[in-house]
């Protein structure tokens, strides 16, 4: 679809647009169903079922369900526009198609924060649980060096090759995997009925319990940015999100079924699915878990070196960012300029903050990046004439819930937990009227260009 060019990147003349390193394509169909699960899959599996727990008891895996199906509506629209595009940039692409420039500046400015946020949050909880095996990580020093560590690895991985990187994200996918696998599994033959009688909750709340569950499932938006480099991801992209969140499901589902079946009051643990290991398997089964935790958080952190930094890449590419953006490594074909800045930010990120104000931050911006998707989806069907590759029955209907379902989440937040979100819009619309005024001051007569020299 001709989405991928806008007005300035296409007159920007043919030799220029050639003459450059261009990315592989190499992420095939299942490598990105690798991609979405790793996203989804970070470090909130590892402590969510014991807040569950504590918002509704027994019936958590239910509230799994219910938020499950919730998200599951979004995610079917994302595939339908998702599978309309052959070009980096996911929401922030689908944006600009839909609304123009400006708002699609937006979106992905927003997005851009969305996942530096969680990243930061993410290297804070890489710290928590590399101190329970190596107390020295809980020292300052020890904490900036864990960091530090932690990202330069994912950012060199991400550096080498588009190859190495989705390969990378494959084997960290399958090993954070295992041990969930393992506690559903087990878990589910060692149910008592006794246990599950001490997870009562005198007054259950619902309301919060789907609101911890939507920043659980919340990752998948950023799967897709990578498409320059997806083999097909006009066929490809809605598989891979259907298939992949499926299975996000099923596993957060038996994972919270097992915790309230093994682990008495399940809700005072800090650290659930270790302390249900434990249970299954003694101290071997913790250790295990904190093992599984500091897997899952590098593997989420490969991921979001591989995915963010295609966002700042595309925006480069349509003059909306400097052009030190779109650089692409001759050798390597990789953004590297943009990859480098990418985990910077973050790394400053999570050295200044904590997790808790992060991890709230970046849910709140997530679902406006929901509700641009949604909201695209019936845009686009109007204005595009050739069919999606993947046609959701009753799209609008289903983006219409959509927005409804982000609305009403927005709505539950206090301005302290809000305020955020216009201060990125606000920030992103100022870049947006500088970058204007720069792009006009280079086209002007006289002024030298990219393409004079």
């Amino acid at each position: 679809m001709g989405p991928a060019t806008s007005d300035e990147s296409s007159s920007a003349g043919g030799s220029v647009a050639h003459s450059r390193p261009e990315l592989i394509r190499a992420i095939g169909r299942w490598a990105l169903t690798a991609i979405v699960i790793n996203s989804v899959i970070g470090s909130g599996i590892f402590g969510l079922p014991s807040a569950l727990a504590g918002h509704v008891g027994a019936w958590s895996p239910v509230a799994v369900l219910v938020a499950g199906s919730s998200i599951f509506v979004i995610v079917l629209c994302f595939a339908e526009v998702g599978s309309r595009f052959d070009q980096a940039g996911g929401p922030y692409l689908y944006a600009r198609e839909a609304f123009g420039p400006a708002v699609g500046f937006q979106v992905g400015w927003l997005h851009v924060w969305t996942r530096l946020l969680s990243a930061a949050a993410v290297l804070n909880v890489l710290v928590a649980y590399v101190a329970a095996l190596l107390p020295w990580a809980a020292t300052p020093s020890g904490r900036a060096v864990t960091m530090i560590f932690g990202m330069a690895l994912v950012t060199a991985v991400n550096m080498r090759g588009i190859r190495e990187a989705a390969w990378t994200v494959n084997v960290f996918t399958v090993a954070k995997l295992l041990p969930l696998v393992v506690l559903a599994v087990v878990g589910g033959f060692q149910i008592r009925s006794d246990v599950l009688d001490t997870q009562a909750v005198p007054q259950p709340d619902w309301t919060e319990a789907v609101l911890l569950l939507v920043f659980a499932y919340g990752g998948f938006e950023s799967a897709v940015i990578a498409a320059s480099e997806t083999r097909n991801p006009k066929r490809d992209t809605a598989f891979a999100l259907v298939v992949a969140m499926i299975a996000v499901t099923a596993v957060y589902c038996l994972v919270q079924l097992a915790v309230v079946g093994v682990l008495p009051n399940a809700a005072r643990s800090t650290a659930p699915v270790a302390a249900t290991l434990r249970e299954l398997f003694g101290p071997a089964g913790s250790t295990l878990g904190s093992v599984a935790v500091i897997v899952s958080v590098y593997g989420w952190l490969t991921g979001f070196a591989l995915m963010t930094p295609r966002i700042l890449f595309s925006m480069a590419e349509r003059n909306e960012l400097p052009a030190f953006f779109g650089r692409v490594h001759p050798r390597f074909r990789t953004p590297n300029s943009a990859i480098f800045i990418n985990s910077s930010v973050a790394l400053a990120l999570g050295l200044a903050s904590g997790f808790t104000q992060l991890a709230t931050f970046s849910a709140i911006s997530r679902l406006g990046l929901f509700a641009s998707t949604c909201v695209a989806l019936i845009v686009l069907r109007k204005r595009c004439g050739e069919s999606p590759g993947f046609l959701l029955p009753g799209g609008r209907v289903a983006a219409v819930a959509g927005v409804a379902f982000c609305l009403w989440l927005l709505s539950t937040r206090t301005l302290a937990q809000a305020w955020f979100l216009p201060v990125v819009l606000a920030t992103g619309a100022v870049v947006w009227g500088l970058t204007r005024r720069m792009r006009r001051a280079a086209a002007a007569p006289g002024s030298v260009t990219s393409q004079d020299t």
